[in-house]
């Protein structure tokens, strides 16, 4: 079930700060350094698992997967990316449904046409806005307990300009999304502007190499923001550091030397769990040994 933990400090006026995880090394690293809530993008899922483009190819059962994994190694709730639902208004009520049953604590739920594209890529097109209303209403009446926020997003930005984004974003924050996530902002006006007008908490989407400028979590506050993800920070900054090791290895042929900095092995170790093994053979060291003895003879 959702962690009520997330409902909380945003009733409490908290600013939640949420950076992207792509597998199971970066929910641990996010875990280990201690985040309110941790997103689970559908981009960077799709990247890491499937090696594609989120481009509506990953199916409902591939995002749950990798969704529910990324929920059993975080200890901080998880915002989770379910694209458009997967479908119409049934595979709305089943996707809230399965989201919410694997532990997930926000779902966030956009306006686009199937197939669906990542939000800063071109050619998106979205549904009628009363269509995603539809889907707004029945993911609220969906959900077990209002600890489990709906986070409706709109890409109208893009293909049909900013009061559309907006008009589309009152109408999801009316309809009952706990949240509202207006996608691809182009300046920092919008992003004030847009945080004034809809009456919702909004989410800002600090996306790297995105269409929306980046800000500090500071700034984002003064725009009138009350929670931020940085969907593709930790993707973009492992990939550079492991082609720059690979570089490294192939140029010069070893892991030493003026290649990146490497993560300490044995806290690595620590991080994914072996000190339990450990234990559990020091414990049982008398079996285990017997059963090698044996093997042997």
């Amino acid at each position: 079930m959702a962690d009520p933990r997330l409902k909380q400090k945003l009733n409490a006026g908290e600013f939640i700060l949420a950076p992207g995880v792509f597998d199971m090394m970066s929910t641990m690293l996010a875990q280990r350094v201690g985040f309110d809530a941790v997103y689970a993008s559908g981009f960077w899922l799709t990247a890491s698992y499937l090696g594609i483009p989120d481009a509506g190819l990953a199916t409902y059962t591939d995002m749950l997967d990798r969704v529910s994994r990324v929920v059993e190694k975080s200890t901080a709730p998880v915002i989770a990316d379910a694209d458009t639902g997967f479908g119409g208004l049934l595979n709305v009520q089943h996707t809230v449904r399965g989201y919410e049953r694997a532990g997930v604590s926000a779902i966030q739920i956009e306006d686009q046409e199937f197939p669906k594209k990542c939000g800063h890529t071109p050619y998106r097109r979205v549904v009628p806005i009363e269509d995603m209303v539809a889907k707004v209403r029945v993911a609220v009446d969906s959900r077990s307990t209002d600890d489990f926020l709906i986070i409706a997003r709109t890409d109208a930005r893009t293909g049909l300009g900013f009061d559309e984004a907006v008009r589309r974003g009152q109408a999801y924050a009316e309809a009952g999304a706990d949240v509202v996530f207006v996608e691809s902002l182009q300046s920092e006006e919008e992003m004030r502007e847009a945080c004034s007008l809809i009456r919702a908490p909004l989410i800002a989407n600090m996306s790297d190499g995105g269409k929306t400028p980046i800000r500090s979590v500071n700034e984002l506050k003064a725009l009138g923001y009350r929670l931020a993800i940085w969907p593709a920070m930790a993707a973009l900054s492992a990939s550079y550091a492991m082609e720059h090791a690979m570089l490294n290895l192939k140029e010069n042929g070893t892991s030493l030397g003026d290649g990146p900095s490497l993560f300490s092995f044995d806290e690595f170790c620590k991080m994914v769990g072996f000190g339990a093994v450990w234990q559990f053979e020091e414990r049982w060291k008398d079996v285990l040994e017997k059963r090698e003895d044996k093997a042997s003879s």
